[in-house]
């Protein structure tokens, strides 16, 4: 790759300031001297002129150039608009091939220095603003002070993720990022060399956009969801290509453009081979054709799977046997292609952990338009954790996919509940037969133990705890079974996939053929989890400074004053810390210390009284708002007598992506009037 002379001199200059840093010439002098008093025996070897060769062995011999090549570091400063926003280049420790994203540049991603292995071959995705959000035409002046809506970008490309930092919504938002994306062919061998550009061009993952909208308030809105073919930057001869990329919207309004993205891919470094724009098209098309394909002959053999599995007993027509699901852009896919075993890394430690991670995570149903069912809509994964909130359907792949990911044999169950309301749900089948219901908006865990209907009465029969009423199917990535049983009660079914006339299989190859790994070029892997971005103990302390305040308001309100007690206040986090961890793990510890602690900070004539509830949100006027529709908050927060005092304490638990569990306990003591 050819550089202007400036360049040329510009890296002259960097180099020659690193040298000088490590002090390089007194070390090569010292080398130098202590191998010429090695040689001095030659008396020959002396009169000799000692080479550039020479000296450059010996310097390799002792280790000097790899030092000198691992600590050089090369900055490249590019201007866009007056502000400089291009990624610099640093020679630093190699990253392997599965590099993930660090905590340090997952948010803000226009960075002036990178990571970069020079070994390796990047995709660098600028956005340069955005155009024509007409939604966002006649947006208002904000007020001095006033928060506004902003958009949020978030990027997913093989295993890679990224933000943007908040932009406020308007119709030309003011977009100005750029993102480092690796290439690198994950088969054996080619991983650990430099992609060339038929390598790249047989990479046909596309990259994931989402938009998300967050309202003053905090709510999360899915704006669209696009998947960018990048590849066309092949074909341009200095590796950087400006294209307009238009997004859609979401669901029904999946043919509606939202708005337009200007954006510039470029190939560091460039390439020496430059493909032809038939070639790229016809590789894209030939991959299109054999995706087409396979779904092609999916869907027939579906249908005749469906056709089979009526001709059992006509009834099933009315079960909830559901093969298929539409995206968040209206696209049908085989529902078994939304699961995908995913390893949280060292974010999650266990698979109850990894539970209580999705029920901290928003429940909201696909919105709908004018009258009538809302529409069902299941979101990808990235979409899902990218909005922080979804519907049962996007909760329950999540969770199977972790539990999966932990090693368990989980599948997803649809059917129904109370009031015959569709829902969906986790089980996990253990080698002995045991059968476990993971409610994945709660993270209550139910054992299943089947009824017998054919048994006397005087038998006494397992009371079911779990809300399920029906089951129609059950589904992971590599199986789907349809419920062939007489009767599709939850309550009276066996769940022993291996009896066809229990349950009626799809062909395992069937749905590898369309939900495999290698098979799914348009829908990309599962994206992996991402650190909390938030600080659990400044937010916990900022939430209880708001709540207190509101506190205070609220008891001047009704002409009280207010007194806090910050040892009772304190004296409240062994309380919260120990529903956390039932919530997690189902057990219950530390309650007797909590109970000696209140006993003591109580005095004697003095009556306790305390009241905890928990959101998974952190707004601290809609908790409070809800904590006020309880009476006995409402109890404790109205008290009045002698010695009221008052205490208050929040603690915040902070989970992977922007999941957290917010506990806040109200209390007050007071002097007792008989």
């Amino acid at each position: 790759m050819a550089l202007p002379p400036e360049k040329i001199a510009e890296l002259k200059q960097i180099i020659h300031g690193q040298l000088n840093q490590m002090n390089i010439q007194s070390h090569i002098h010292d080398i130098l001297s202590e191998s010429m008093r090695e040689d001095d025996t030659s008396t020959s070897r002396q009169q000799e002129d000692v080479t550039e060769q020479q000296l450059l062995q010996v310097l390799r011999d002792r280790g000097v150039v790899d030092d000198i090549m691992r600590n050089l570091q090369f900055e490249r400063k590019q201007q866009m608009g007056g502000a400089s926003r291009a990624p610099g280049l640093r020679g630093d420790e190699p990253k392997p091939a599965t590099h993930f994203v660090d905590e340090g540049s997952k948010l803000a991603v226009p960075l002036k220095k990178a990571h970069i292995d020079p070994t390796r071959r990047y995709l660098y995705m600028q956005v340069l603003g955005g155009k024509a959000f007409l939604e966002h035409l006649q947006e208002p002046e904000p007020l001095p002070g006033q928060t506004l809506s902003t958009f949020i970008l978030h990027v997913h490309f093989r295993g890679q993720r990224f933000r943007s930092r908040p932009v406020p919504c308007a119709c030309d938002p003011d977009f100005q990022e750029g993102f480092l994306l690796e290439l690198h062919k994950e088969s054996g061998g080619d991983a650990a060399r430099m992609a060339d550009s038929a390598s790249m061009l047989t990479i046909c993952d596309p990259v994931h956009l989402v938009l998300i909208k967050t309202d003053p308030s905090g709510d999360t809105t899915l704006v669209s969801s696009h998947h960018l073919e990048w590849r066309t930057v092949l074909a341009i001869d200095n590796s950087r290509q400006n294209l307009p990329v238009e997004l859609m919207g979401i669901g029904a309004e999946s043919k509606v453009p939202v708005g337009l993205l200007e954006m510039r891919l470029e190939i560091l470094p460039r390439t020496s081979q430059v493909l032809t724009d038939d070639v790229i098209s016809t590789q894209i098309g030939l991959e299109r054709n054999r995706t087409a394909e396979r779904e092609r002959l999916f869907l027939v053999y579906a249908k005749q799977w469906w056709r089979e599995f009526l001709q059992i007993r006509p009834t099933h027509q009315n079960r909830l046997v559901k093969i298929f699901a539409q995206d968040e852009n209206s696209t049908n896919r085989p529902v078994c292609a939304f699961v995908r075993p995913l390893r949280a890394g060292r974010l999650l430690d266990t698979s109850r952990q990894a539970s209580r991670f999705v029920s901290v995570i928003g429940y909201e149903r696909a919105p709908a338009i004018g009258g009538g069912q809302p529409r069902e809509l299941w979101s990808s994964t990235h979409a899902f954790l990218c909005k922080n909130k979804g519907d049962c359907e996007d909760h329950a792949v999540l969770l199977c996919s972790l539990l999966l990911g932990f090693g368990l044999n989980a599948f997803v169950c649809v059917g129904t509940k109370a009031k015959s309301a569709a829902h969906s749900w986790v089980m996990t089948l253990a080698t002995d037969g045991l059968v476990t219901f993971w409610e994945s908006l709660t993270g209550h865990r139910y054992i299943h133990h089947a009824i017998n209907p054919d048994d006397p009465p005087i038998i006494d029969q397992p009371i079911p705890q779990y809300p399920y009423r029906t089951v129609g199917c059950v589904f992971n990535h590599q199986n789907f079974y349809a419920n062939s049983q007489p009767s599709d009660n939850v309550d009276v079914c066996r769940f022993d996939f291996h009896d066809e006339s229990l349950w009626k299989a799809m062909s395992m190859d069937a749905i590898e053929s369309v939900c495999g790994p290698k098979n799914l070029p348009t829908w990309p892997n599962l994206p992996p989890l991402v650190p909390s971005i938030y600080d659990a103990a400044l937010m916990s302390n900022d939430l209880e400074l708001q709540i207190r305040a509101l506190v205070v308001d609220h008891r001047k309100d009704i002409g009280l004053t207010t007194v806090w007690d910050d040892e009772l206040s304190y004296l409240l986090t062994p309380a919260l810390a120990a529903y956390e961890l039932e919530r997690t793990t189902g057990v219950s510890a530390g309650n007797e210390e909590f109970q000696h602690a209140i006993r003591r900070a109580v005095p004697d004539g003095h009556t306790f009284k305390g009241f905890p509830i928990q959101f998974i949100h952190h707004n601290a006027r809609r908790a409070f708002a809800t904590s006020l529709r309880s009476a006995v908050c409402q109890e404790i927060l109205s008290c009045r007598g002698d010695h009221v005092r008052l205490a208050v304490r929040v603690r915040i638990y902070t989970y992977p992506e922007s999941a957290c569990a917010v506990w806040i306990m109200f209390a007050c003591k007071y002097r007792s009037v008989l």
